[in-house]
């Protein structure tokens, strides 16, 4: 099976830097995870969106798939008290 390649949005990007560090490591190894398998136990497709959602500790990282161009781009990264948020 073909790896996908990861990729943030920048909005992702700068949530990420916000996150202590210690979590942002957990966060960082989960999201390489999804190169191997996209859609690991525990994603949760969420209603009414082509996106999927993983936990790490209290945080959640969003994130699509195209699966056509092995492609997983993430989308928001936040506490899950405000990542739904918008």
């Amino acid at each position: 099976m073909a790896s996908y390649s990861i990729r943030f949005t920048r909005s992702a990007a700068k949530e990420l830097e916000r996150v202590p560090t210690k979590d942002c490591r957990r966060i960082v190894t989960r999201i390489g995870t999804l190169a191997d398998n996209p859609r690991p136990v525990g994603a949760e497709k969420l209603s009414g969106d082509d996106k999927y959602r993983i936990r790490q500790g209290d945080y959640r990282i969003l994130y699509e798939i195209v699966d056509e161009e092995l492609i997983v781009t993430v989308v928001r990264i936040g506490h899950r008290r405000e990542v739904y948020r918008r």
